[in-house]
Protein backbone atom coordinates (compact mmCIF):
# COMPACT_ATOMS: atom_id res chain seq x y z
CA UNK A 1 0.00 0.00 0.00
CA UNK A 2 1.08 3.54 -0.73
CA UNK A 3 -0.20 6.31 1.55
CA UNK A 4 0.62 10.00 1.33
CA UNK A 5 -0.70 12.57 3.79
CA UNK A 6 -0.92 16.20 2.62
CA UNK A 7 -0.98 18.73 5.46
CA UNK A 8 -2.52 22.06 4.49
CA UNK A 9 -2.38 25.39 6.28
CA UNK A 10 -3.76 27.53 3.43
CA UNK A 11 -6.51 28.29 2.61
CA UNK A 12 -7.54 26.07 5.54
CA UNK A 13 -5.92 23.83 8.14
CA UNK A 14 -6.76 20.35 6.90
CA UNK A 15 -5.32 17.02 5.81
CA UNK A 16 -5.94 15.19 2.55
CA UNK A 17 -4.78 11.76 1.43
CA UNK A 18 -3.57 9.75 -1.53
CA UNK A 19 -3.92 6.01 -0.92
CA UNK A 20 -3.39 3.23 -3.41
CA UNK A 21 -1.82 0.02 -4.58
CA UNK A 22 1.63 0.20 -6.16
CA UNK A 23 1.33 -3.26 -7.66
CA UNK A 24 -1.79 -2.36 -9.61
CA UNK A 25 -0.92 1.30 -10.09
CA UNK A 26 -4.23 2.73 -8.86
CA UNK A 27 -5.13 5.20 -6.13
CA UNK A 28 -7.89 7.24 -4.52
CA UNK A 29 -7.68 10.81 -3.21
CA UNK A 30 -9.60 11.67 -0.04
CA UNK A 31 -10.69 15.18 1.01
CA UNK A 32 -8.65 17.12 -1.56
CA UNK A 33 -7.87 20.76 -0.78
CA UNK A 34 -5.12 21.67 -3.24
CA UNK A 35 -5.40 22.14 -7.00
CA UNK A 36 -5.99 18.88 -8.93
CA UNK A 37 -2.50 19.05 -10.41
CA UNK A 38 -0.94 18.59 -6.96
CA UNK A 39 -2.55 15.18 -6.53
CA UNK A 40 -2.20 14.10 -10.14
CA UNK A 41 1.50 14.99 -10.12
CA UNK A 42 2.02 13.15 -6.82
CA UNK A 43 0.22 10.08 -8.14
CA UNK A 44 2.17 10.14 -11.39
CA UNK A 45 5.48 10.32 -9.52
CA UNK A 46 4.48 7.18 -7.63
CA UNK A 47 3.37 5.35 -10.75
CA UNK A 48 -0.29 5.58 -9.78
CA UNK A 49 -3.48 6.52 -11.62
CA UNK A 50 -6.25 8.24 -9.66
CA UNK A 51 -9.40 6.15 -10.14
CA UNK A 52 -11.60 7.57 -7.36
CA UNK A 53 -11.94 10.86 -5.50
CA UNK A 54 -13.94 11.06 -2.27
CA UNK A 55 -14.90 13.65 0.29
CA UNK A 56 -15.70 12.36 3.76
CA UNK A 57 -18.40 15.03 3.93
CA UNK A 58 -19.51 18.34 2.42
CA UNK A 59 -17.12 20.74 4.11
CA UNK A 60 -18.18 24.06 5.61
CA UNK A 61 -14.75 25.63 6.16
CA UNK A 62 -13.26 25.40 2.65
CA UNK A 63 -14.13 24.68 -0.95
CA UNK A 64 -13.38 21.10 -1.88
CA UNK A 65 -11.43 20.50 -5.10
CA UNK A 66 -12.88 16.99 -5.29
CA UNK A 67 -15.18 17.45 -8.26
CA UNK A 68 -12.52 19.30 -10.23
CA UNK A 69 -9.98 16.57 -9.47
CA UNK A 70 -12.41 13.81 -10.47
CA UNK A 71 -13.07 15.57 -13.79
CA UNK A 72 -9.35 16.01 -14.42
CA UNK A 73 -8.67 12.35 -13.59
CA UNK A 74 -11.70 11.07 -15.52
CA UNK A 75 -13.00 9.14 -12.51
CA UNK A 76 -15.88 8.99 -10.04
CA UNK A 77 -16.48 11.55 -7.31
CA UNK A 78 -17.78 9.80 -4.19
CA UNK A 79 -19.89 10.98 -1.27
CA UNK A 80 -22.16 9.14 1.10
CA UNK A 81 -25.51 8.44 -0.54
CA UNK A 82 -27.32 10.70 1.94
CA UNK A 83 -25.44 13.81 0.80
CA UNK A 84 -28.03 16.30 -0.53
CA UNK A 85 -25.90 17.20 -3.54
CA UNK A 86 -27.29 18.75 -6.73
CA UNK A 87 -24.86 17.04 -9.07
CA UNK A 88 -24.22 13.42 -10.05
CA UNK A 89 -21.85 11.51 -7.79
CA UNK A 90 -20.98 7.95 -6.83
CA UNK A 91 -23.36 7.19 -4.01
CA UNK A 92 -21.60 5.23 -1.27
CA UNK A 93 -23.57 3.24 1.28
CA UNK A 94 -22.42 1.93 4.63
CA UNK A 95 -20.43 -1.25 4.07
CA UNK A 96 -19.54 -0.52 0.44
CA UNK A 97 -15.96 -1.11 -0.62
CA UNK A 98 -13.67 0.80 -2.93
CA UNK A 99 -11.29 -1.68 -4.55
CA UNK A 100 -7.79 -0.40 -5.34
CA UNK A 101 -5.90 -3.49 -6.42
CA UNK A 102 -4.65 -5.13 -3.23
CA UNK A 103 -5.98 -2.27 -1.12
CA UNK A 104 -9.59 -2.03 0.01
CA UNK A 105 -11.42 0.96 1.47
CA UNK A 106 -14.60 0.12 3.38
CA UNK A 107 -17.20 2.85 3.82
CA UNK A 108 -18.44 3.47 7.36
CA UNK A 109 -21.31 5.94 7.62
CA UNK A 110 -20.47 8.08 10.67
CA UNK A 111 -22.98 10.93 10.97
CA UNK A 112 -22.39 13.65 13.53
CA UNK A 113 -20.02 16.29 12.21
CA UNK A 114 -22.42 16.31 9.26
CA UNK A 115 -25.31 13.93 8.54
CA UNK A 116 -23.58 12.45 5.48
CA UNK A 117 -20.14 11.99 7.02
CA UNK A 118 -18.25 8.79 6.26
CA UNK A 119 -14.97 7.23 7.38
CA UNK A 120 -12.86 4.84 5.33
CA UNK A 121 -11.44 1.67 6.86
CA UNK A 122 -8.34 0.67 4.90
CA UNK A 123 -7.01 -2.87 4.47
CA UNK A 124 -3.83 -3.86 2.65
CA UNK A 125 -4.38 -7.49 1.67
CA UNK A 126 -0.66 -7.97 0.97
CA UNK A 127 -0.06 -7.38 4.70
CA UNK A 128 -3.05 -9.27 6.08
CA UNK A 129 -6.80 -9.62 6.18
CA UNK A 130 -7.30 -7.15 9.04
CA UNK A 131 -7.71 -3.40 8.49
CA UNK A 132 -4.58 -1.33 9.03
CA UNK A 133 -5.80 2.25 9.29
CA UNK A 134 -8.85 4.47 9.41
CA UNK A 135 -9.33 7.73 7.52
CA UNK A 136 -11.60 9.50 9.98
CA UNK A 137 -12.33 12.88 8.40
CA UNK A 138 -13.84 15.09 11.09
CA UNK A 139 -15.46 12.33 13.14
CA UNK A 140 -12.45 11.42 15.28
CA UNK A 141 -9.30 13.51 15.31
CA UNK A 142 -6.11 13.43 17.33
CA UNK A 143 -6.98 14.91 20.72
CA UNK A 144 -10.64 15.69 20.05
CA UNK A 145 -13.77 14.86 18.09
CA UNK A 146 -15.47 16.93 15.42
CA UNK A 147 -17.81 19.83 16.07
CA UNK A 148 -21.42 19.03 15.21
CA UNK A 149 -23.43 22.21 14.64
CA UNK A 150 -22.32 23.31 11.14
CA UNK A 151 -24.82 21.15 9.23
CA UNK A 152 -27.51 20.41 11.84
CA UNK A 153 -28.57 21.62 15.27
CA UNK A 154 -26.04 20.84 17.98
CA UNK A 155 -28.14 18.36 19.96
CA UNK A 156 -29.00 16.27 16.90
CA UNK A 157 -25.45 16.28 15.60
CA UNK A 158 -23.97 15.44 19.01
CA UNK A 159 -26.35 12.51 19.55
CA UNK A 160 -25.43 11.12 16.12
CA UNK A 161 -21.71 11.59 16.76
CA UNK A 162 -21.99 9.79 20.11
CA UNK A 163 -23.32 6.73 18.32
CA UNK A 164 -20.79 6.95 15.48
CA UNK A 165 -17.89 7.11 17.93
CA UNK A 166 -19.31 4.14 19.84
CA UNK A 167 -19.17 2.22 16.58
CA UNK A 168 -15.55 3.21 15.91
CA UNK A 169 -14.60 2.14 19.43
CA UNK A 170 -15.53 -1.45 18.56
CA UNK A 171 -12.55 -1.50 16.17
CA UNK A 172 -9.12 -2.76 17.27
CA UNK A 173 -6.75 -0.50 19.18
CA UNK A 174 -3.87 -1.03 16.74
CA UNK A 175 -5.66 0.86 13.96
CA UNK A 176 -3.80 3.93 12.80
CA UNK A 177 -5.98 7.06 12.84
CA UNK A 178 -5.51 9.59 10.03
CA UNK A 179 -7.84 12.57 10.56
CA UNK A 180 -9.05 15.28 8.23
CA UNK A 181 -7.81 18.14 10.44
CA UNK A 182 -5.20 18.99 13.05
CA UNK A 183 -4.30 21.85 15.40
CA UNK A 184 -5.40 25.20 13.99
CA UNK A 185 -8.59 23.90 12.39
CA UNK A 186 -11.90 25.38 13.54
CA UNK A 187 -13.54 21.95 13.28
CA UNK A 188 -12.38 20.84 16.74
CA UNK A 189 -11.40 22.30 20.09
CA UNK A 190 -8.35 20.51 21.47
CA UNK A 191 -6.77 19.18 18.31
CA UNK A 192 -3.18 17.96 18.44
CA UNK A 193 -0.54 19.29 16.08
CA UNK A 194 0.51 15.67 15.52
CA UNK A 195 -1.70 14.48 12.64
CA UNK A 196 -1.66 10.72 13.23
CA UNK A 197 -2.46 8.46 16.16
CA UNK A 198 -3.85 5.04 16.99
CA UNK A 199 -7.32 4.19 18.13
CA UNK A 200 -5.90 2.74 21.34
CA UNK A 201 -4.03 5.94 22.22
CA UNK A 202 -7.11 8.06 21.49
CA UNK A 203 -9.32 5.70 23.49
CA UNK A 204 -7.03 6.26 26.47
CA UNK A 205 -6.29 9.99 26.20
CA UNK A 206 -8.85 11.73 23.95
CA UNK A 207 -11.37 13.66 26.13
CA UNK A 208 -14.05 13.14 23.48
CA UNK A 209 -13.86 9.37 23.90
CA UNK A 210 -14.38 9.22 27.66
CA UNK A 211 -17.33 7.00 28.61
CA UNK A 212 -20.48 9.14 28.64
CA UNK A 213 -24.19 8.66 28.16
CA UNK A 214 -25.61 10.26 25.04
CA UNK A 215 -27.00 13.14 27.13
CA UNK A 216 -23.64 13.67 28.85
CA UNK A 217 -21.89 13.70 25.48
CA UNK A 218 -24.32 16.30 24.11
CA UNK A 219 -23.58 18.48 27.15
CA UNK A 220 -19.83 17.98 26.61
CA UNK A 221 -20.08 19.27 23.03
CA UNK A 222 -22.01 22.33 24.15
CA UNK A 223 -18.87 23.49 25.99
CA UNK A 224 -16.43 25.86 24.29
CA UNK A 225 -17.93 25.66 20.80
CA UNK A 226 -15.34 27.13 18.38
CA UNK A 227 -16.16 30.23 16.32
CA UNK A 228 -18.19 29.44 13.24
CA UNK A 229 -16.14 29.50 10.01
CA UNK A 230 -16.71 32.60 7.92
CA UNK A 231 -19.25 31.96 5.13
CA UNK A 232 -19.81 28.42 6.44
CA UNK A 233 -23.34 28.05 5.05
CA UNK A 234 -22.35 29.40 1.63
CA UNK A 235 -19.26 27.19 1.44
CA UNK A 236 -21.17 24.04 2.33
CA UNK A 237 -23.90 24.97 -0.17
CA UNK A 238 -21.25 25.43 -2.87
CA UNK A 239 -19.69 22.07 -2.07
CA UNK A 240 -23.12 20.47 -2.47
CA UNK A 241 -23.82 22.26 -5.74
CA UNK A 242 -26.63 24.32 -4.22
CA UNK A 243 -25.04 27.68 -4.96
CA UNK A 244 -22.38 29.40 -6.99
CA UNK A 245 -18.85 28.72 -5.79
CA UNK A 246 -18.31 30.83 -2.67
CA UNK A 247 -15.09 32.34 -1.45
CA UNK A 248 -13.52 30.12 1.19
Amino acid sequence: MILRQFLHTEPVVAASYLVGCGGHGVAAVIDPVSAPSAYLDAARALGLRVVCVADTHAHADHLSTGRDLARAAGCDYLLHASAPARFPFRRAEDGDTIALGNVELQVLHTPGHTPEHLCLLVTDRTRGADPWLLLTGHTLMVGDVGRVELASDLDTGAAALHDSLARLLTLPDHLLIYPGAFSGSVCGRGLSGHPVSTLGFERRYNPGLRPRTRAEFVAFLREDVPPRPENADAIRASNLGWAQRAAG
